[in-house]
């Protein structure tokens, strides 16, 4: 008897709590919360700075003096020198960049050997040794592709154009077999210039990338002023052309990047 009474009363509580349910589940539910995007900024500023040699070349020297196009070189060449630059860049991903360096290319010793036809020479024909140093500051604007990462090793391709202020110094010309000698003073001139880049890029860490790199530079023309004699005659117009100027550099180079800024990894490109 007291079982049925327990029953009945649970039974009827049951009924009185089922309107207010009902009611509760009629009451508009708050919305959902949602996490606000997050927008990744990929890109960050760099410095770098380079050192590295110079192996330059030039196509031919020239000048408008009468009988100059008759000789024949016999032996022609620079020396190595140092280069040593600075620039500031930009790295928008994984996969470009670009930067504006600046670069002082130190003086590299220049010679030259050859002959031409000489009727009032004893053999017949006369020698002339040239001698000069060749400096420039070089300024280019540069953008590079990075070609994927393994074991943080990045090979990279680029190109770049600008400017060059291309100094020949010191040129002395020296006829051997009549010897007479003839000089110019320092003469400098602008150029447009432009560079191909590959090299190997190593991150050190997330901020510091070192970069051993091969550049291509074509650099323009130089010109001596007007050649001299030592007694200051034969003050004609007649200067010594340097055409067509470029180099083969070696350089090795360091990055700095200003902040620690997350590159998204390509799948199965990258490997560490």
């Amino acid at each position: 008897m007291q079982s049925l009474r327990n029953l009945a009363l649970a039974g009827a509580t049951a009924l009185a709590l089922a309107p207010a349910a009902a009611r509760s589940a009629d009451l508009p539910m708050p919305p959902p919360m949602f996490r606000a995007p997050i927008v990744e900024d990929y890109g960050a500023w760099y410095l770098r700075g380079d050192i590295g040699i110079t192996n330059q070349h030039v196509k031919k020297l020239d000048s408008p003096a009468p009988g100059f196009d008759t000789t024949t070189v016999l032996v022609q060449g620079f020396d190595s020198a140092g280069l040593f630059g600075a620039g500031i860049g930009y790295k928008f991903n994984n996969w470009f960049r670009f930067d504006v360096t600046g670069e002082y290319r130190a003086g590299a010793r220049f010679s030259e050997l050859d002959n031409f036809p000489c009727p009032s020479c004893p053999t017949g024909f006369g020698v002339d040794r040239y001698e000069a140093t060749k400096s420039e500051w070089l300024f280019l604007a540069n953008a590079y592709l990075d070609l994927g990462t393994w074991h943080s090793v990045t090979p990279f391709v680029g190109a770049g154009i600008g400017f060059d202020h291309l100094t020949i110094g010191n040129f002395t010309d020296t006829n051997i077999v009549n010897t007479a000698i003839g000089f110019s003073t320092n003469n400098s001139k602008w150029n447009f210039a432009w560079a191909l880049h590959a090299g190997l890029a190593y991150q050190v860490t997330p901020n510091f990338t070192v970069e051993l790199a091969y550049r291509y530079v074509n650099l323009g023309n130089g010109s001596t002023k007007d050649m001299i004699g030592y007694d200051f005659s034969n003050a004609t117009f007649n200067p010594i052309l340097f055409k067509h100027v470029d180099s083969q550099d070696i350089k090795l180079g360091v990055r700095w990047m200003f902040a620690d800024t997350f590159f998204p990894e390509p799948p199965l490109v990258r490997k560490y």
